[in-house]
């Protein structure tokens, strides 16, 4: 039986009612789909930043990690793969209490602070607007209808209406983010925007759906410390190696994505405050559980060789920590991939550089290339030494310190990977 509605209030209210419903089903399948996994496929890593805890003034330069009130965060950040449906992800895994968010969006990145007209999305997590982050943990939000292209730039805006208290960070971000009072969550313009800062605040990931086919997909993670966090690259550039080896597989037609898990000054066996956990205690979060996670690169071991605050460590003891960081890929079923410890002779730092610490490194890149416990490696170091000196960094490679990549030692460490062992 077929009944007709001649009514133009009673089709307003049927379309209502079918609305409705359909709203009702969705938000019910978001909530009853496992958090690593979604209707249309599984979720996928495409941006990601490693997290430390709240270090409000870095050695006389100040950051916002003190927390917020009545303030919104505007976050520019690239993807490094596309997909038909994307997701953030909040992190108060270093918050010494549960941390309120008032609300979030999301949208194509315009110039600055500003969001593309007809792209801006609100953020939802089980639905609702507002949610409350539990210390120690990270949580994910609802899916957001918003199709994201390869290498898209896109904006995240989080505001908290109440005092937060110290939050969870990224200190280094080589990109800018934007700071205004009140709530300007659905402002495409960024002109409230007036207060700026070289960090990352609270966000650390966005994952996306994507539609390559299953065998042709996944996540690389690039773990490391501040070379490939990108210290010394162009700022607002993104041109770190890991958005360079992002460019490299989009180019070739490769459905893989590429976040970075880089933190300043970070070492292999030993903390430090403002330089985050050591490696082997953030492994697991901060590579193996991204969504999607299908191979690791790791290049670190330069600053527990240069003492950065630590005590004198042996060849042995550094092998030991790598040896750690493989077994614990291999458990998860993770490739995970050796990148060489580059040259630092020349280093402006006093103290850094010692022979005793050029013999260590000589000797962990020789078990990095020889020892056959890395799925695979990549030879950083022969790639970025000066052919006359090769314990100094080519000149063409030097960001002026001796030991961090410019733009063209980015480039040319992105070009050493080898597509394929990924």
């Amino acid at each position: 039986m077929s009944v007709t509605y001649r009514e133009p209030g009673r089709r307003q209210a049927l379309a209502t009612l079918m609305a409705a419903l359909v709203a009702i089903v969705t938000a019910v399948v978001a909530t009853a789909t496992p958090a690593g996994a979604h209707p249309g496929g599984r979720w996928t890593a495409t941006w990601s930043t490693a997290n430390i805890a709240s270090f409000p003034d870095f050695f006389g330069t100040p950051n916002w990690s003190g927390g917020f009130d009545d303030q919104s965060v505007r976050q520019p950040i690239r993807v490094s793969q596309g997909g038909s449906a994307l997701r953030i992800r909040v992190s108060n895994v270093f918050g010494t209490g549960p941390l309120r968010l008032t609300g979030a969006s999301v949208g194509r990145a315009g110039d600055g602070a500003d969001v593309r007209p007809g792209s801006l999305r609100t953020v939802t997590f089980d639905g609702r607007r507002s949610t409350v982050v539990p210390a120690g943990r990270e949580l994910a939000s609802d899916p957001v209808a918003l199709r994201v292209a390869p290498l898209e730039r896109l904006t995240v805006t989080l505001y908290f209406a109440r005092s937060t208290g110290p939050v969870t960070f990224h200190l280094m971000s080589m990109a800018t983010a934007y700071r205004a009072s009140g709530d300007h969550l659905v402002d495409r313009s960024g002109a409230a925007f007036g207060e700026t800062s070289q960090s990352w605040y609270l966000l650390s990931g966005v994952d996306v759906i994507g539609a390559a086919p299953k065998h042709d997909r996944g996540t690389v993670v690039a773990f490391g410390d501040s070379i490939t966090d990108g210290a010394f690259s162009t700022p607002d550039t993104d041109n770190r190696y890991p958005d360079e080896l992002a460019e490299r597989l989009v180019a070739a037609g490769r459905r893989l994505a590429v976040v970075n898990a880089g933190i300043g000054g970070n070492r292999v066996l030993a903390d430090a405050d403002g330089f985050g956990e050591r490696a082997t205690a953030r492994f697991q979060r901060d590579a193996l559980d991204q969504p999607g996670v299908r191979s690791v690169i790791v290049l670190e071991g330069i600053n527990d060789i240069g003492l950065l605050g630590g005590q004198p460590v042996t060849t042995a003891q550094l092998i030991e920590g790598h040896r750690a960081l493989i077994r614990a890929a291999h458990d998860r079923g993770v490739r995970v991939i050796g990148a060489t410890i580059l040259p630092f002779k020349g280093v402006a730092y006093p103290g850094y550089f010692t022979e005793e610490g050029e013999r260590i490194r000589d000797e962990v890149n020789h078990w990095i290339r020889t020892g056959g416990e890395y799925d695979a490696v990549v030879d950083l170091d022969r790639a970025l030494a000066d052919p006359a000196d090769p314990d100094y960094l080519r000149a063409e490679y030097d960001g002026g310190d001796g030991l961090h990549p410019n733009d063209a030692g980015m480039r040319a460490m992105a070009e050493a990977v080898d597509l394929d062992v990924l």
